[in-house]
């Protein structure tokens, strides 16, 4: 038997006919990544396995370190074959580890490859795939089209001109392209020199004269206005933890005069300022009825030769250890005292926030909105069956698992849509265990019917996004 067949992952019987008859052909709203839009909207041609599979992949470069590859062949200036067949090599070697099973479940969906990759078999495969690559149904359109994708929702800078999401949505596409409204350059006042030439670009962008804290926010108020234009329904934030020691507007212009003129911002202040700036976005997605995702507790860039030399996004953060529940009990009360309180998804990248996370957002549901705050998926370090299934455990013992939004890729990779498949068939076989014990009814329109709506419905419902 192959080692990706059809009931991989699925335990028992009735995992099997929830996923099969339930799950496996609903489509896919894939609201958050980090796909570039300009792939998109050019529909672009991958002219070999490195440049759909490698590009960009730190999860494959974290483990092609650990197995003692050379950084050349990682992030470096190696030849596209040579840095494959490195990460062929690696490959059995991440047993146990999820890309694993992501490796073999990609190329089977994308290739019809069953052999499993290591270097023996590494040639023949390189040779296969890229042949298959040169086909007019394997550029990004028909990927897209392959695995049912409704819509994508990118991981936009506020200056974006979104110029590549315009081209895109101009042809009527069969998968739509959002933008995701994802300010955190906005929020970094320390390094004064970068956030000053970030400040100018927005002014930039939004034909605003920033010389103001009163016109600071005015001009993101306006990209804000434009993303949702463009059809842009989220907002995104990358952050160790919710800032929410405010401070007098006051004091928040006081900051911003000093950081515009140069001088030198502390952390403190910075959070400070930070937690002032996420409050009124807050009340923007509020107003214009967006959904906000908090991406919380990454330490980033932890080797600082590799950081130096290479840059961020490399496969060098792990998780953080900072507390959360306070600052997330606070901004959370202001919001919702002021009114302003919109559709939230948390995602925690430390699992020891599980049940922080899962139990916050029962303080806040309501509205009318079902499932208005949301425990998202397992992120990250916790985007693998094991991270997941604590995350659905911790939601189902706290909250209503009935109204989760589900699984998205957060990837920067065409070849990452298989996730979506893992997620469905990791919940099916945790679904089917309970109905095997008799822990959940032994009914399958009932139990299937939850299956299908987190598979695609509640997000398609949630986010409100033109997707049908």
């Amino acid at each position: 038997m192959a080692f990706i067949h059809d009931d991989f992952l699925l335990g028992s019987a009735p995992a099997r006919k929830l996923y099969h008859a339930f799950a496996a052909d609903e489509p896919i709203l894939d609201y958050h990544n980090h796909l570039p839009p300009q792939d998109v909207a050019d529909n672009r041609q991958f002219h070999d396995l490195f440049e759909i599979w490698l590009e960009g992949d730190h999860y494959k470069w974290r483990a092609m370190r650990a197995n003692g590859t050379e950084e050349r062949l990682c992030t470096g200036n190696a030849d596209p074959k040579e840095k494959f067949l490195a990460w062929a090599k690696t490959v059995p070697k991440t047993l146990r580890n999820p890309l694993y099973h992501w490796t073999h479940l990609e190329l089977k969906r994308y290739f019809g490859i069953e052999e499993l990759l290591c270097e023996s078999s590494a040639e023949a495969i390189w040779e296969d795939a890229n042949a298959q690559l040169a086909a007019p149904g394997m550029r990004t359109h028909g990927i897209l089209q392959q695995f049912k994708v409704k819509a994508l929702c990118t991981t936009d800078d506020p200056v974006d001109d979104l110029a590549h999401h315009q081209r895109h949505m101009a042809g009527k596409p069969a998968c739509k392209m959002y933008p995701a409204f994802r300010p955190d350059r906005a929020f970094a006042l320390a390094d004064t020199a970068h956030w000053n030439a970030w400040t100018d670009q927005l002014a930039a962008a939004s034909d605003t004269e920033i010389n103001t804290y009163a016109a600071f926010k005015d001009a993101l108020k306006k990209r804000h206005d434009f993303f949702h234009a463009q059809g842009g329904r989220l907002a995104d934030h990358g952050m160790p933890y919710i800032y929410a020691d405010f401070i007098s507007e006051s004091e928040a212009a006081g900051l911003f005069d000093r950081a515009r003129s140069g001088q030198a911002i502390s952390p403190g202040d910075e959070a400070s300022f930070s937690a002032n700036v996420l409050l009124y976005t807050g009340q923007l997605d509020a107003e214009k009825g967006w959904t906000k995702q908090f991406h919380l507790g990454a330490l980033r860039n932890n080797n600082r030769r590799l950081f130096e030399s290479v840059g961020p996004d490399i496969g060098c953060d792990s998780m953080g250890d900072w507390p959360q529940a306070e600052t997330m009990s606070r901004f959370l009360s202001r919001l919702d005292a002021e009114g302003g309180l919109p559709r939230t998804i948390f995602y925690n990248n430390n699992p020891v926030d599980n049940y922080t996370f899962a139990t916050m957002i029962g303080n806040y549901q309501g509205d009318g909105i079902p499932g208005k705050m949301q425990f998202g998926s397992g992120w990250w370090h916790l985007d693998q069956k094991e991270g997941m299934e604590m995350q659905l455990n911790a939601l189902s013992n706290t909250g209503l698992l009935a109204r989760f939004v589900g699984m998205l890729t957060d990837s920067r990779s065409f070849m990452s849509f298989p996730r979506h498949e893992y997620f469905r068939r990791m919940l099916c076989n945790l679904l089917g265990q309970d109905m095997a014990q008799g822990e959940v009814p032994d009914d399958y329109e009932l139990v299937g019917g939850m299956v299908r709506d987190i598979c695609y419905a509640n997000a398609r419902d949630y986010l409100q996004l033109d997707v049908d």
